[in-house]
């Protein structure tokens, strides 16, 4: 659980802050999306001026959320930022062009619930038994005297909802349960956020998921990967820098023990992997720079795509034998 006194002293440190920034990761999902908003929510309930930050902006489909508007994918370096407020990013690069343009970086309230998380703040908060940053929300405003009001509920409920798939994954307990009645009983619409968010896509998703289906591959050790270019990419009229849930379905797929999906974009390849239990695609994402959870992780690597899909599929290849053999170690 979160400490106390980390808690304290996020509170102190908002308290005391006259112009705050509050930045989700590059590449955003619903989980960052509605934590950037029900933070904002928050602040403006306790009466403190705010800047809304997110490198890619945010997909239009939660445009239904409050201060949606409000998001900017560039920061006025000129503004004079006392805090930053870092939301569901597992390390400091994941905050993007937002942070990394202020002249004079302030203090870091760092909020995440991946288990990667590199604790880059000043004042770190981050709790895995969460799943999502929006569940660890739900839990801190309280302590930092922000009421429970229908516009935050939606929020909150947002996040819980797509960075669970709809209460689907392992990670999921009664606690996210209990969390989410709560939500629904201070306002939220459950079946509302579920279908926005979740089940709507645009026709640039399946455009998107036709030109990787065309590519997939299934390799040695269960290694489930397509690839999409740029060229392709652009031709679906897809602006986003994940797969879209992609690489959700090929985690499904019976014969595949990790999928992988590669995303090029410019000189940028965007990765996200995904896997079943027993086996965790943390480690993987970890050393290629990125980060995330045992069973969804991702990272940005260098191009040419090429270059990438061969690292990529080699390490993970590796990455199962090693996991095989110590699942084996195990059970003897």
């Amino acid at each position: 659980m979160t400490d106390n006194r980390d808690v304290a002293a996020a509170k102190r440190l908002i308290d005391n802050a006259r112009e705050i920034l509050v930045i989700t990761h590059v590449g955003p999902d619903g989980d960052a999306i509605s934590s950037l908003t029900a933070t904002g929510v928050a602040l403006r309930q306790l009466g403190k001026r705010f800047t809304l930050a997110c490198d890619d902006g945010a997909p239009v489909r939660f445009e239904y959320l409050p201060l949606y508007e409000q998001i900017q994918r560039h920061v006025d370096p000129a503004v004079a930022y006392d805090l930053v407020i870092a939301l569901d990013c597992g390390d400091m690069s994941r905050m993007g062009q937002a942070y990394a343009n202020l002249p004079s970086p302030p203090p870091i309230i760092n909020i995440d619930h991946h288990v990667t998380n590199t604790r880059f703040g000043d004042v770190n908060i981050v709790n895995s038994d969460c799943t999502s940053a929006a569940e660890l929300l739900f839990h801190l405003f309280p302590a930092l005297g922000v009421r429970l009001t229908p516009e935050l509920a939606t929020c909150l409920l947002t996040g819980v909802v797509t960075d669970t798939l709809g209460f689907r994954i392992p990670g999921v307990n009664a606690e996210t349960f209990r969390t989410a009645s709560t939500l629904m009983e201070a306002g939220a619409d459950l079946g509302f956020i579920t279908l926005n968010a979740l089940l709507i896509k645009p026709m640039s998703t399946l455009r998107l998921w036709q030109a990787g289906l065309n590519h997939m591959r299934l390799e040695e050790e269960g290694v489930l990967w397509t690839a999409i270019d740029d060229r392709e990419r652009e031709a679906a009229g897809y602006t986003g820098s994940s797969s879209g849930g992609l690489v959700n379905m090929l985690a499904n797929i019976d014969e595949a023990t990790m999928s992988a999906v590669l995303i090029e974009e410019g000189d940028k390849v965007y990765v996200g992997f995904r896997c079943r239990p027993p086996y965790s695609v943390a480690e993987l994402a970890l050393n290629l720079g990125g980060g995330g959870h045992p069973l969804a992780s991702g990272a940005t690597l260098e191009g040419p795509l090429h270059k990438a899909v061969s690292l990529v599929v080699s390490m993970a290849r590796e990455n199962i034998r090693q996991q095989r053999a110590l699942l084996r170690e195990s059970a003897g």
